[in-house]
């Protein structure tokens, strides 16, 4: 009789199961609120705006870039001229406009670069271990030990001047930390069950590799992509700033905050506006890449 239910027990029993079913979507429902947060929606529409000038500047602007007009010198933001008129008479918004493909441009080599060869070195490092291990970390640790902005600088010196030189030194700064990342998804994930089981039954490393590592492993390291191109942004500009982008008249964002520094006084708007873009798509870049990180942690 003791392994029988009471009648007590019934209706607790069906609480509890109530209860874990109304427990579930308020759970979905918050995470499904984390998605769309208002601070996402507005990041998202900064980052497709920010696009938009990159991919297609002629539909949010009709005004060259470099050409200027001489009697519109420094003149302030107006209807005319949105973000103002510089020292030479060019509109300070189309080149803002004109300027973010470069920009965006060389940030997503420089993410692309430190991507695929710190994930390589990470993914080497986690699945070979031993002296293999050793060395790629201790390259790692030195990369880590030197600040990224003055990696980045030294690379760039080396290499000479450019976007795509920027974009390259940029991107070693960044290998490093894809490399501690995916070598700590790589030990965690070679640790399951599922990939000893995928062993015994003797699949190979590179299946099993592509089945069931990357997979699982391209989730965090694709939100810190997200992240590092923030940090590639700021990273390129700074270069940009000191002289090391592309030639005038280019508009690189970095460059167009430089151009205004001798003017700051007399015509803020020239260093001003330009750096709010600049920090404003930097926020909503790592506003997503936070969202992304928050989100894929809940699911590991």
């Amino acid at each position: 009789m003791s392994d029988l239910l009471t009648v007590a027990e019934i209706p607790a029993l069906g609480t509890d199961a109530e209860d874990a079913v109304v427990t579930a979507p308020a759970d979905r429902s918050r995470r499904v609120s984390v998605r769309i947060a208002p601070g996402v929606i507005v990041s998202v529409v900064v980052i497709a705006l920010a696009l938009g000038f990159a991919f297609f500047p002629q539909f949010f602007t009709s005004q060259s870039p470099i050409d200027g007009i001489p009697r519109d010198t420094l003149q302030p933001p107006s209807a005319a001229h949105w973000f103002g008129t510089d020292q030479l008479g060019r509109d300070v918004y189309s080149r803002v406009v004109y300027g973010a493909a470069l920009s965006l441009q060389a940030s997503a080599i420089a993410v692309g670069l430190g991507l695929i060869v710190g994930s390589l070195l990470g993914l080497v490092a986690g699945f070979a271990g031993g002296r293999t291990d050793g060395i790629l970390m201790r390259v790692v640790d030195v990369l880590l030990a030197v600040p990224g902005l003055l990696l980045s600088l030294t690379v760039v010196v080396a290499l000479g001047f450019g976007t795509l030189n920027v974009a390259i030194a940029v991107g070693i700064g960044s290998i490093a930390s894809f490399a501690r990342l995916m070598r700590a998804e790589v030990l965690r994930i070679r640790r399951s069950d599922y990939i000893e089981a995928s062993i015994a039954l003797g699949r190979r490393w590179p299946g099993v590799i592509g089945e069931h590592v990357l997979p699982n492993a391209s989730g965090p390291v694709l939100a810190l992509a997200t992240l590092e191109f923030g940090m590639a942004i700021l990273a390129v500009s700074a270069l940009s700033f000191l002289g090391f982008g592309a030639e005038p008249p280019a508009p690189e964002w970095g460059a167009l905050i430089a151009e205004g520094r001798n003017f700051l006084a007399t015509s803020w708007w020239l260093t001003t506006l330009p750096g709010l873009v600049v920090v404003a798509v930097v926020l909503a870049t790592n506003r997503i890449g936070r969202a992304l990180e928050h989100d894929l942690g809940a699911d590991r």
